[in-house]
């Protein structure tokens, strides 16, 4: 009986701890999932070693094939690994529960206060900030995801193809997952 306890208390503090840490990133979080890629891999990978650096790469990949915010299925991918479906539901409702309050909140306000030159200017500032923010994540991710001709290769086809062609991003992720295989095939 004390065992079972102790293993329903450690599963409660893993759920506890992953509702704080993914409260904690969707309220610093401005910009969506690219922007809070950095904090991802400071606090999933760094601090709590939820997930290495390229589980986080794959989270996002998928997240972006699947249905939703890349923000709220990358916490499900993470909550899931972490504590089973439980964990997932939980680590998804902690992410957005900031900003369904924060949002809540301004609504009214910010209807009432959007026409101020310094609300406009406000937001111009954060807008600025939220690009630089996804410019690093980027730039990490490079870092990461380029690790040899081959995938320098896929890289550029996929930049030309998302800056000429207008499709899905879904359409490039499955592309580049079958050039994965291809050639990896052919290397072998």
């Amino acid at each position: 009986m004390l065992m079972k306890l102790k293993i329903l208390m450690s599963k409660l503090k893993i759920l506890i701890e992953l509702f704080i840490t993914f409260s904690k990133i969707g309220a610093v979080t401005f910009g969506g999932g690219y922007a809070m890629l950095m904090i991802l891999l400071r606090e999933i990978v760094q601090n709590k070693h939820w997930a290495t650096e390229q589980e986080l790469t794959d989270y996002y990949a998928i997240a972006q094939c699947t249905p939703g915010v890349i923000a709220v299925n990358v916490a499900t991918f993470v909550g899931r690994k972490t504590a089973g479906n439980l964990g997932g539901i939980i680590a998804t409702l902690a992410v957005v529960f900031p900003s369904v309050v924060i949002i809540s909140l301004l609504a009214g306000v910010i209807k009432a206060y959007a026409s101020l030159e310094w609300v406009k200017n406000a937001f111009a500032g954060v807008r600025v900030c939220v690009c630089v923010l996804i410019f690093n994540a980027v730039i990490k991710l490079f870092n990461k995801a380029i690790i040899d001709k081959k995938t320098l290769i896929i890289y550029l086809l996929v930049l030309a193809g998302a800056m000429t062609l207008n499709i899905s991003p879904v359409v490039f992720v499955i592309l580049a997952g079958i050039a994965g295989i291809i050639l990896s095939v052919k290397k072998s």
